[in-house]
């Protein structure tokens, strides 16, 4: 286990618990992705339309209950609220197992949702609260590398499920998810944290809290680090589709990209975070990961006019760019998101700020993949502008989030000790 010390930090710097944590979690997590959409046209016998139906009901339940929940986090604490979240998960869970018909699906598809769409954005605001300013984004990175390992080995264990082909262990699939959610829950729960509040100061409701967030230029960063996060629907939907379609690199080539991206971010991750040390860096790393992902984009654009054998090592260049573009923007989003939330009301800052990374989820199927992959290659080409653009509108809005501070400081003094 040399390798994951190493990745890690090898001085004891990363809490354990967190990395426990996030193994876990995404272990049943992969189970879930590669097994519940069978589950739920095999054994609860709804058609892939109420399937994507309900799943869309539900991404938009996620996403407008997120904040109000990173609200109440502020009032009664985040460690609190993330362990009943992930109970709540689990809970959601077992009813998906035992659900008949497409509305007891969408209902509790929804109520998932609903802990799915808060619980990035607590966890960011545990693990501030656990390991304070100086720790939390290596430890965010140390997590994210964890969950890439650990989506690959639920995967992996759903496999033999899935092909026994029962009701039962189609349903086991989801109860096994529900499991890692009460682990986390369990492990969570010894989380010591330390927030500071000061004495006599009342806690604000969560009303009052969702309406602190009114800073465009917060919300501002938070559009644009949710533009960057389309890497996510490129490299999910987009590359697989142009592949087949308009390519002649042949199938496999697409599994194969994915665990590039997966290897890449296990082994990449915490160092990419490195660079994105303070308020300079964290900018810094959101304006690389916009070049990258135009580069990517363009490289992809040309792969419709080209032979087999070329295809593919473009496709492979692209897939480098675009990695690389994602371990930037996660590194980025995570440093900036912290240094400019109000610390009185972090929770609701982060949700407030991963709502870009939610709605891309939601809308970036539906548009990009009837624009970007119409035509040949002209819609990449408009992509790659788009992801310019971006990386260009990074400075001025963090210039103007530091000038808004109470006392404007140089963004270099921004910069986390190492």
């Amino acid at each position: 286990m040399r390798w994951l010390r190493a990745m890690l930090g090898g001085d004891g710097e990363i809490p354990r618990v967190f990395v426990v944590v996030a193994l876990v979690d995404s272990i049943g997590t992969g189970m879930f992705l590669a097994g519940s959409t069978i589950f739920f046209v095999r054994s609860v016998g709804l058609t892939p339309a109420q399937v994507g139906l309900g799943l869309a009901v539900a991404g938009a339940v996620g996403f407008v209950s997120a904040v109000p929940i990173g609200a109440l986090a502020d009032r009664l604490g985040s460690r609190q609220v993330l362990v009943a979240v992930q109970l709540w998960r689990a809970a959601s869970q077992v009813g998906l197992a035992f659900a008949a018909g497409p509305l007891a699906f969408t209902v509790l598809a929804s109520c998932l949702a609903v802990a799915d769409g808060a619980a990035s954005g607590l966890t960011q605001s545990v693990v501030s609260d656990a390991v304070g300013p100086q720790r939390r984004v290596p430890t965010m990175a140390a997590m994210r590398a964890l969950r890439n390992v650990g989506f690959g080995v639920g995967a992996l264990a759903t496999a033999p499920l899935l092909a026994a082909g029962t009701e039962w262990t189609y349903r086991s699939v989801m109860l096994g998810d529900a499991l890692s959610f009460v682990v986390a829950a369990v492990l969570l729960s010894r989380v010591r944290t330390s927030r500071p509040r000061p004495d006599g100061r009342p806690r604000q409701s969560p009303l009052r809290a969702l309406a602190s967030v009114r800073d465009h230029r917060y919300l501002a960063l938070a559009g644009l680090n949710g533009v960057l996060c389309l890497h996510m629907t490129v490299l999910a939907v987009l590359i697989p589709l142009w592949t087949i379609e308009s390519t002649a690199a042949p199938a496999a080539v697409v599994p194969f990209a994915v665990v590039v991206n997966t290897v890449l971010a296990v082994v990449l991750q915490v160092r990419f975070s490195q660079a994105a040390r303070g308020v300079s860096g964290g900018a810094r790393a959101l304006r690389w990961s916009g070049v990258a992902m135009a580069g990517a984009c363009l490289l992809i654009a040309v792969t419709g006019r080209t032979n087999v054998w070329l295809s593919v090592c473009v496709l492979a260049v692209g897939v480098l760019l675009l990695t690389f573009g994602e371990l930037w923007q996660s590194a980025g989003g995570w440093e900036l998101s912290y240094a400019f939330a109000d610390q009185e009301t972090l929770s609701t800052h982060l949700a407030v700020f991963n709502l870009g990374t939610t709605a891309q989820s939601i809308l970036g199927p539906a548009l990009l993949a009837p624009t970007v992959l119409s035509g040949d290659g002209v819609g990449w080409l408009a992509l790659s502008v788009v992801f310019v653009v971006v990386a260009t509108l990074v400075a001025p809005t963090v210039t103007a989030l530091t000038r808004a501070l109470p006392e404007p400081v140089p963004l270099a003094a921004h910069r986390s000790p190492s």
